[in-house]
């Protein structure tokens, strides 16, 4: 598969010489230590360069490096739609969500909840996003890097879970959010640059795009569809415009993971530029993600059979996995000096997102449960309660790993981080799209329909697993089986309509006991930012040509 030159590991020790340089830097600045609105929230004064930034590269870890290459490499094309339909979302979510929230004045998305309905609310949606972190983004980045050191550097994957996450968790628990957004900015600069690296140099290997074409038309399984976004059983196209959406509005507009960034703005009109600029960068990934794992594809069987091969450091047993592809790829085709800058970006977009996600679970516990119980805490209490609840995740986050590889065997990491979010989204989505635009929805009907929810979307998860288990086997003619052996996304729209309908019907019945709505927190449409200005500016023009590209996408891939 190749290997690294010297070269190469100086270059990997000078680019962590800068992050971990610009984070102290930043630390001793803002005395991030000291103030846990400079900790968690970066003193409210980012400009919009930093903010989506920072949302691109805290979404895309090492697990997209890994997923969407893998994808393409797979014929998983339509995985790009998760991205391409996150640069249309950050748009509400800049144009419809920041409004509220930033009027709001609020540090964490369940505290806005609370505001809405009730205690219950908060409650509910800081422990079901504290568990989705575990599931998702805390264990999933530390296997997928794991995975980077197995493949990149050789050593076993346990000890590069390990090292993973000592490395991240030094700087994220001593510098806070800015420190976190400040690397996020550097590392996204190496993402781009390396998924560029990678298309060229790959496109060289294999002697241009139309040996691509020509690999994929004599080897591919369905060459037709190899390239499609919407021709692909495991991604049908109802799923994919009905479903994916309501996964991306709870991710991109209602998680804390993502909107601590927005919230960390200097004003409205600064997060609104800020998840602009996130929407163009989201277009990135199928052209420096995507299209490399179908290039390492077309190198896998034309020039080199074993590509996808990897071999335990120790055993010397070896397993092959399309998840593999990207890294293969960089260390087959890239010249000394950029494979070393591409391994660092690995390692960084790793860094960026568990050092995001550390933060942000930190905010959820520090004011969702702390606080609550401990109102006079001091600020650095604050901060030093934030830290330790970081280590206990992180443990956590380890310990659920052994049952993410049964799920991902053989390949599909990037699907099993969409379905999973697809069993935990649907109503609290619903909350959030019901709670602003309809004023009816109170705190029972949303608490009803969130724990509804959580029961019908854990049960699927915990089915699904004992399944695959070989421990149940269910009918597909039962309303049980039906249920399990959906399509995820089609499992997604029947949670939401299942949400919404609990939601309506509970608030409607127990209107007289409902206490009164702040009106700051509903959309109002007398109150409406919207005007014949608001048609001219420079926000409306970038939005409207991201949604052409977005719809050209669609139609050159159809």
């Amino acid at each position: 598969m190749g290997e690294l030159n010297p070269l190469d590991l100086v270059v990997i020790i000078g680019y962590f010489i800068l992050v971990f340089g610009i984070a102290w830097y930043v630390t001793k600045k803002e005395k991030a230590g000291s103030d846990s609105s400079h900790y968690f929230l970066g003193g409210r004064n980012l400009g919009w360069f930093a903010i989506g930034a920072s949302l691109f590269a805290s979404n895309i870890g090492s697990e997209h490096l890994i997923g969407l290459s893998g994808a393409g490499a797979r014929g998983a094309f339509p995985e790009a739609q998760f991205e391409i339909l996150a640069a249309l979302i950050l748009l509400l979510l800049g144009w419809v969500f920041v409004p509220f929230y930033i009027k709001s004045g609020v540090f964490t998305m369940p505290e806005f909840l609370e505001k809405r309905y009730n205690r219950g609310a908060r409650t509910y949606l800081s422990i079901i996003s504290i568990i989705s972190y575990v599931l998702t983004k805390i264990s999933f980045t530390i296997f997928a890097g794991a995975l980077v050191f197995e493949v990149l550097l050789g050593i076993p994957f346990w000890t590069g879970a390990i090292i993973t996450v000592f490395a991240t968790g030094l700087y994220t628990v001593f510098g806070g959010l800015k420190a976190v957004i400040y690397t996020d900015m550097v590392q996204s600069i190496i993402f781009i640059l390396g998924g560029v690296a990678a298309t060229y140099f790959g496109l060289q290997a294999i002697g241009g795009w139309d040996n691509v074409l020509l690999a994929i038309e004599d080897n591919a399984p369905s060459p037709d569809t190899f390239m499609s976004l919407w021709r692909n059983e495991e991604y049908p196209w109802t799923g994919v415009l009905l479903g994916a959406p309501i996964l991306g509005i709870w991710y991109w507009c209602t998680d804390q993971f993502i909107v601590q960034r927005v919230l960390s703005a200097k004003n409205i009109k600064t997060a609104r530029q800020g998840t602009i600029f996130g929407g163009f960068l989201k277009l990135l990934p199928l052209f420096i993600f995507i299209i490399p794992g179908i290039i390492a594809y077309a190198l896998s069987v034309t020039e080199y059979p074993d590509l996808f091969t990897i071999e335990n450091p120790i055993t010397g047993e070896t397993k092959t996995t399309t998840d593999a592809a990207l890294p293969a790829l960089i260390l087959q085709v890239m010249p000394v000096g950029i494979k070393g800058l591409m391994v660092a970006g690995f390692l960084a977009a790793l860094m960026s997102s568990l050092s995001s996600v550390f933060n942000s679970t930190s905010t959820l516990f520090t004011f969702d449960f702390y606080k609550q119980w401990r109102p006079g805490a001091s600020e650095k209490e604050l901060v030093n309660v934030g830290r330790l609840a970081t280590i206990a995740l992180v443990l956590v986050g380890l310990a659920w790993i052994p049952f993410m590889q049964k799920l991902t065997e053989g390949g599909g990491i990037y699907r099993y981080l969409q379905s999973v979010q697809a069993y935990i989204s649907p109503p609290i989505a619903a909350a959030f799209l019901l709670g602003i635009f309809y004023k009816k929805i109170n705190g029972k009907g949303a608490l009803a329909a969130l724990w509804a929810g959580f029961i019908l979307g854990i049960g699927r998860l915990v089915l699904e697993y004992m399944s695959q288990e070989g421990g149940m086997s269910l009918s597909d003619t039962s309303l049980l089986g039906t249920l399990v052996t959906m399509n995820f996304l089609h499992y997604a729209i029947f949670l939401f309509v299942v949400s919404v309908s609990i939601m309506v019907v509970v608030s409607l019945a127990t209107q007289a006991t409902a206490k009164p709505v702040d009106g700051q927190l509903v959309y109002q449409r007398h109150v409406s930012q919207a005007g014949p200005s608001m048609f001219r500016s420079k926000e409306f023009l970038l939005t409207v040509l991201i949604i052409v590209i977005v719809l050209a996408l669609w139609w050159i891939f159809r």
